[in-house]
């Protein structure tokens, strides 16, 4: 039963991390960071766990799922998700929204997540419209 459950986590996370190719316009070093640690599979779930996190802050923030979504990339594999390893136990996820129904990014939001306790940090949340609008 064991050896089936750890056959099921790596045949996961192989297809989670390796099914599309990492968005080029964003670094995504967090998985290199979370496979060198002493407990590689472990932290790759928790960045999992972290990309939601990061995207349920966002919805948050911006007035729930009827009025928001995130980029596609935080709904996908974590591989895909904008991230950076802050080298100091966090993640900062920085990724774009939209109004449902429209297809131009509406909002700009990073958060910033702890990748032991997932305390989460709402670093930036600009509406990108309210920007454009001011100019």
């Amino acid at each position: 039963m064991k050896s089936t459950k750890y056959f099921l986590v790596l045949t996961f996370l192989t297809l989670a991390f390796n099914a599309l190719p990492a968005r080029s316009q964003e670094v995504n070093n967090c998985i290199e960071g979370a496979k060198k640690d002493p407990e590689p599979i472990a932290k790759l779930i928790a960045l999992g766990r972290a990309k939601n996190v990061a995207r349920q802050a966002a919805e948050a923030a911006n007035g729930g799922i009827n009025k928001y979504r995130a980029d596609d990339a935080m709904h996908g594999p974590v591989a895909q998700a904008p991230c950076t390893d802050n080298a100091d136990g966090t993640w900062t996820f920085t990724f774009e929204g939209t109004v449902p129904g429209e297809k131009t990014p509406s909002f700009v939001t990073a958060v910033t997540i702890n990748s032991d306790t997932f305390e989460v940090r709402v670093d930036r949340n600009q509406d990108l419209r309210t920007t454009a609008e001011e100019m």
